[in-house]
């Protein structure tokens, strides 16, 4: 199967970071050494990392914080 209709596929289901992947693992031949369920796991966890992040931003979107904090940014030497 050509390369294209699958990145056409997965973006037209929603797997837009899926098919970034799999782009990237088409353009690196270092990928090659890997083997399938290796590659497809790399491209599996992609997808995820990109949804856990999308899912986050539209949390703090919708919270409407006033102040930009972080877990860094707090002091528990008192």
């Amino acid at each position: 199967m050509l390369k294209q209709p699958i990145i056409e596929k997965l973006t037209t289901m929603g797997l837009a970071a899926m098919a970034r992947a799999f782009q990237e693992q088409m353009n690196c031949p270092d990928m090659t050494a890997l083997s399938f369920e290796e590659r497809f796991g790399l491209i599996v966890d992609f997808q995820a990392t990109a949804n856990d992040n999308r899912r986050m931003r539209n949390r703090l979107q919708s919270a409407r914080l006033r102040l930009a904090a972080s877990i860094e940014d707090l002091d528990f030497k008192t």
